[in-house]
């Protein structure tokens, strides 16, 4: 398989990392020299002087000259892009501390949008890694803070190489001035991996005993990992998830099988309700349709874009609760060829609506179904 790379990765025997031709190639990271951070963590000062400090750092780590030469790409991507986010999401507190809460999730969605620009011909999975790493670089550094930190790995596990992430993190933190005595964070980074060891998803995503046990373990607080549970699925549901224009009805059409499909699209032309309008009435219409199938444990599709996982998530709730069994249909052939294909269309969305939909798109994941088929590229 060919490598992917991306300009300016450090490469031997001198590992130099050039700030100003990164600058000079991606000026997206512009922004981030205006962005402030916290005095005391971040003593060094703007988000782009850290950049520089944790690419550097990052560089210089044997961990990181020592991997296979896609993984280095892959790590440096993800390492350029961690913070790519704290502009729109950094505010300074009464008391002069500078916060930044949500920009790793806010991250995923931005760094999406420039990977997509910047390597249309990227393969969905090198982009999705990357992206996992943005999501979750600070884990390693702050797993111990968190309510149920097994819990915390083990659904970060579904979506991220935990090796690869570590060095991501190590890197963050070397690349930082902390004014503050009793700072732990390199101790809690360098006792992540026995951590991820004991959770057993240091060398991938945590196994379970079946499908039906994970899913319900990560829809169930406090439960246990290791749970083996029956499974009383009463029906499967498959629910469609992609873009406008990535080929969802065609794939209904050759893949539902005498089920009956549930489509917002054409609830919407039922009740003469455009994309861009308020779509509350085609939703509910559609939810009392799916109640009815449920409760006579009917198989069915549920076709509409499903991007969000909040939006997803109401769907899979709804299912889940008349113990339906659960399969998520993302396609995703090239984020080119969808918008094209829903220019073309006669009832096409949008482009402002596109537009919107992709920067909330959330690619399904394990943690959601019991199975999530991904038909992506030129599959």
């Amino acid at each position: 398989m060919e490598i992917w790379r991306i300009p300016g990765c450090p490469e031997a025997p001198d590992w130099r990392v050039d700030m100003a031709a990164l600058r000079a190639a991606f000026p997206w990271l512009e922004p981030l020299g205006e962005c402030p951070q916290d005095p005391i963590f971040h003593a060094e000062g703007d988000v782009l002087t850290h950049l520089g400090m944790v690419l550097t750092e990052l560089a210089a780590l044997p961990a990181f000259r020592e991997l296979p030469e896609q993984d280095r790409h892959v790590v440096f991507a993800g390492t350029l892009l961690h913070d790519i986010a704290k502009p729109e999401c950094t505010r300074t507190e009464d008391d002069g501390r500078v916060r930044s809460p949500g920009h790793a999730v806010k991250g995923v969605y931005r760094a999406r949008r420039i990977l997509t620009d910047e390597f249309p011909d990227m393969l969905f999975a090198t982009r999705e890694q990357i992206l996992a790493l943005v999501r979750w670089h600070g884990l390693p550094a702050n797993y111990l803070e968190k309510p149920d930190a097994p819990r915390a790995v083990i659904l970060a596990s579904m979506t991220t190489r935990m090796d690869l992430l570590t060095v991501v993190a190590e890197a963050d933190h070397r690349g930082r001035i902390v004014r503050v005595s009793g700072d732990d964070t390199f101790t809690r980074i360098s006792l992540f991996r026995d951590f991820c060891e004991e959770c057993e998803v240091w060398t991938g995503p945590r196994a379970f005993a079946s499908d039906h046990s994970r899913v319900h373990y990560f829809r169930t607080p406090g439960e246990h990992p290791t749970l083996s549970l029956y499974d009383d699925s009463k029906c499967e549901v498959v629910v469609m998830s992609g873009l406008p224009g990535s080929g969802k009805d065609t794939w209904v059409r050759a893949n539902a099988n005498g089920r009956e499909v549930i489509s917002l699209d054409d609830l919407r032309r039922e009740l003469d309700v455009e994309p861009g309008e308020d779509q509350s009435a085609v939703v509910a219409a559609a939810y009392d349709r799916a109640k009815v199938l449920l409760r006579r444990g009917e198989p069915f599709v549920w076709n509409a874009t499903n991007v969000s996982r909040v939006l997803r998530g109401k769907v899979t709730d709804l299912c889940a609760a008349y113990r339906a069994r659960l399969r998520v249909v993302y396609l995703e052939p090239s984020i080119a060829l969808i918008r094209a294909r829903n220019t073309g269309r006669e009832k096409r969305v949008p482009e402002r609506v596109w537009e919107r939909l992709f920067d909330k798109l959330d690619v399904p994941t394990l943690a959601e179904a019991h199975a999530v088929e991904y038909r992506v590229g030129d599959e």
